[in-house]
């Protein structure tokens, strides 16, 4: 029987995957086709605990969702599947909510690549491959930004010519969304409150990462902008920054504004300040061996995000709860314990007991009774995508 759920999020060069069922919540499979169109190439599958590594040398996206058929018909799931679901990272203002793919709205994906020009031309090659591999299966699309288009014209509008927003769709969209959703109504759950009754900070901390405050379910607020490197410092971006940087590093180092650009996306965030990497768990590594830059890093770390949730909370008029998530937020206990602090000045108060417990999967609140709520809320965005496509194709 169909029942299941196949997800591809494609990159540029790589491809996840798995099977979920959207009703029992099962996931019966998933992989990662990295090292696209190089003689490395691989597809990486965990099925039932154990991995399996196939060489794909030189395939593309087209081949590696080939690669992917084959793994599931070995395994017997292809017979399964009733639809397939793509993260899509960018969806402009066009799209509100996930939907099934169609002519125009591929279209309106192309449309958004100047908005995202490395994702969503990976994420159309996706699509079109899994149409021709998987003919006459629905294809939903999930988008990334979608969550987001309930802020308000004051959060998501810039202060520069209004024509640039009219004319080009320069404006605030924010990502992470399909993350958020999740979020949000789990951690709702968790509460025991109405989710149409709930102010929420939430920071989604992985080597991307954002914050975003959702009222009464709907985004009022986030950091990400126009694109991904807008916000907070992250593995390798820098987050926000002096727009003048630009000229500055033109001026002094002779940069072009690609060579710039690149610097602020793919050589700063915590591989930038520490000079050690760009995951979070090497730095706080070399912090506990005692390297003052690493401990200077994580500092920033820290102050950037407490700071930029301190603002979003303008949006919300109060804070039921503060929610860490993503791979840092949910295992992290160092950085949660310096951003607890940090927001202090809301009346948070850390039981350093609960955040040492709450990681590796264990979700609940860290803080003391006797303040506000903060929490760590496990994300699942293949589960959110999965629930999106089985309901689109009821």
């Amino acid at each position: 029987m169909k029942t299941n759920i196949l997800i591809l999020n494609c990159g540029s060069s790589s491809l996840k995957f798995a099977v979920i069922d959207p009703t029992s919540e099962q996931e019966f499979i998933s992989g990662l086709a990295e090292r696209l169109g190089s003689p490395e190439a691989v597809i990486v599958s965990k099925f039932q605990g154990e991995k399996t590594t196939i060489n794909i040398a030189d395939e593309a996206h087209d081949g590696a969702i080939a690669g992917v058929l084959d793994v599931l018909k070995e395994k017997g799931l292809f017979d399964t599947i009733a639809a397939v679901g793509h993260r899509v990272v960018h969806g402009g203002e066009a799209f509100t909510a996930s939907t099934l793919v169609a002519e125009d709205v591929k279209k309106a994906i192309s449309d958004c690549i100047p908005l995202a020009p490395l994702h969503n031309p990976a994420n159309l090659l996706g699509i079109e491959a899994a149409e021709k591999h998987f003919p006459g299966l629905p294809q939903a699309a999930v988008f990334d930004t979608a969550f987001h288009q309930t802020m308000p014209a004051q959060a998501y509008l810039y202060p520069v010519p209004y024509e640039y927003y009219t004319d080009l769709g320069l404006r605030k969209y924010g990502f992470h969304g399909t993350s958020y959703r999740f979020i949000t109504a789990s951690a709702c759950e968790m509460l025991g409150r109405k989710t149409e009754e709930t102010a929420l900070l939430i920071a989604h901390l992985g080597n991307g990462a954002s914050a975003a405050a959702v009222l009464n379910g709907e985004g009022v607020d986030t950091t990400m902008g126009l694109t991904p490197l807008d916000g907070l410092m992250m593995g390798t971006r820098s987050g926000s920054v002096d727009p003048n940087i630009f000229t500055f590093l033109r001026d002094q180092k002779g940069y072009s504004l690609d060579e710039v650009a690149s610097v602020l996306n793919k050589k700063s965030g915590l591989l930038g300040l520490s000079q050690i990497s760009n995951d979070c768990r090497a730095v706080e590594e070399a912090a506990a061996e005692g390297s003052k830059q690493a401990l200077l890093t994580l500092d920033v770390y820290c102050y950037v995000l407490a700071k930029q949730l301190a603002g979003l909370a303008i949006g919300l008029g109060r804070i039921d709860a503060l929610v860490f998530t993503g791979g840092i937020g949910e295992n992290s206990e160092l950085i949660r314990r310096k951003v607890v602090e940090l927001m202090g000045i809301f009346g948070f108060k850390l039981d350093n007991d609960l955040n040492l417990k709450q990681r590796f999967g264990a979700e609940g609140v860290i803080t003391a009774e006797s303040g506000p709520v903060a929490m760590v809320v496990s994300t699942n965005e293949e589960l959110m995508i999965a629930r999106d496509t089985a309901s689109l194709i009821k």
